[in-house]
């Protein structure tokens, strides 16, 4: 029977579980509920126990690129200025409103994720 995961054990047990599930071919109607169960249990253990801190606006911005295979001299496009582009990958130039604006309406990167801490 599934329950709530409370220990590490209990978690460690539920990824073999998963797992196991994962390499079937062909589940059952009754499988394929109890991996979905499972990992919504896995996950939220995980949220609770293992939290992923947000990214800072810099190490998304560099990720958007890398994503999408631009090199770094793209923001100097998208912001209007090469000094604007090495103050902010460097740090020393916080992000402005209209750039947050324009980072998000270009590169398509969450304004949440532009307005951390950095």
């Amino acid at each position: 029977m599934l329950k709530i995961i409370k220990t590490e054990s209990e978690y460690d047990d539920a990824l073999a579980q998963a797992y196991l599930l994962m390499q079937k071919d062909d589940l059952s109607d009754s499988e394929s509920d109890e991996f979905e169960l499972l990992t919504l249990l896995i996950e939220h253990y995980e949220k609770e126990h293992y939290p992923i801190a947000p990214p800072s606006p810099i190490d998304a911005i560099k990720f958007r690129l890398e994503q999408l295979g631009k090199p770094e001299s793209e923001l100097s496009k998208i912001l209007g200025a090469r000094s604007r582009q090495s103050e902010i990958l460097s740090g020393k130039r916080k992000l402005s409103l209209s750039m947050i604006r324009k980072l998000h309406e270009v590169l398509g990167i969450p304004a949440i994720s532009l307005i951390g801490e950095y």
